[in-house]
């Protein structure tokens, strides 16, 4: 049977000199390390929210969105840990934090983190455009010309922060892998062998990317705000702030639909999305693709996907923890008794 087209249900993101894949509750990072081997880390995140709650549509967009936050960060700061020049001392902070919350910290840390990240994400990219705009509203009359006006900042803004940070060579290496983490899942989900020359030639473009999903959020957001109209300045900040988590939600179920569906209007739908990852993905050399087929067999048979061979399980590593417990011991034992 092909799989030709066929979505594989894994995603990725890039991380420093890596790349993180993840199926279902199984992730691993992929790093290039400096002195040039490959370092595979294999784990676990169940994430927040129960199975029930993550079959709700739109409920399992936001929960989806905030996982791949926490799990984002965890990756990179696993990813910078290889480049860290020098033992960092700990500041005064990371002193309190650790006295406060013992083991813990390190989970608290990233969360605050996350939760800083989303707070700063929102007031740029939804409040700010909105008071923006709001200067014009003396010129302007037509609420819908405001909200659409809105979003073009909005957007032009996102263009901005991508176009600033891939002046950075550090980035611009990240967008690398960002490619390369594209080009492999594509290869798979186009039942090529997962091979560095298949990838190679494979697009480094992907409808499930969260590139298109940004995008996708802009344009929800100038719908909504289009027909949910109030008359105080304040409940207008109030509600583009109480419906972001709305306007996620439905963005990550359009862009699910997309990665699961070859009907001709969403994949017309998808390509602005497709264009804007022109910005976020480049073409990454073959040792960036050795990295990324590392990091995609780690957690996914897709020779047994694609039909080429018998599935053959992944363990987690509490599976591997715990057969080691068990066979290792027995075996030791039968060949002691054999020896006796």
């Amino acid at each position: 049977m092909s799989t030709a087209g066929k979505s594989s249900g894994i995603g990725g993101q890039a991380v420093l000199e890596g790349i993180m894949m993840k199926n279902q509750d199984v992730y691993s990072v992929g790093v290039r390390k400096p002195d040039g081997e490959i370092e595979v880390h294999l784990s676990t995140h169940e994430g927040i929210g129960s199975k029930r709650l993550r079959k709700i549509p739109i409920v399992r967009g936001v929960i989806s969105f905030v996982d791949s936050l926490v799990l984002g960060m965890k990756c990179l700061t696993f990813s910078a840990s290889f480049y860290d020049e020098e033992e960092a001392q700990p500041s005064k902070a990371d002193t309190v934090v650790q006295k406060l919350f013992g083991e813990r910290a390190e989970k608290v840390v990233m969360g605050i983190t996350v939760a800083f990240s989303i707070v700063m994400a929102v007031a740029i990219f939804m409040v700010l455009p909105y008071f923006a705009a709001a200067l014009l509203r003396n010129v302007i009359v037509s609420d819908t010309v405001l909200a659409v006006i809105e979003g073009a900042i909005r957007l032009l803004l996102f263009i901005g922060y991508v176009l600033l940070i891939s002046l950075m060579k550090d980035i611009q290496r990240v967008f690398q892998y960002h490619g390369a983490e594209h080009k492999c899942i594509n290869c798979v989900e186009n039942g090529l062998e997962l091979n560095v020359e298949n990838v190679r030639a494979s697009s480094k473009h992907h409808k499930r990317c969260g590139t298109s999903f940004m995008l996708i959020v802009m344009v929800v957001s100038i719908i909504f705000f289009i027909f949910i109209r109030v008359d105080s300045p304040i409940l207008r900040v109030v509600f583009r702030v109480a419906l972001v988590p709305v306007i996620a939600g439905v963005s990550y179920e359009f862009i699910r639909l997309a990665g699961n569906t070859d009907n001709k209007l969403v994949g017309i739908l998808s390509r602005p999305g497709m264009w804007l990852q022109a910005l976020t993905t480049k073409e990454p050399d073959d040792s960036m693709i050795e990295v990324a087929i590392a990091a995609v067999e780690a957690v996914f048979d897709w020779r047994a996907w694609q039909g080429r061979e018998a599935p053959q399980e992944i363990e987690t590593p509490q599976e591997i923890e715990d057969i080691l417990e068990e066979k290792v011991p027995q075996e030791i034992e039968k060949v002691l008794e054999a020896e006796a």
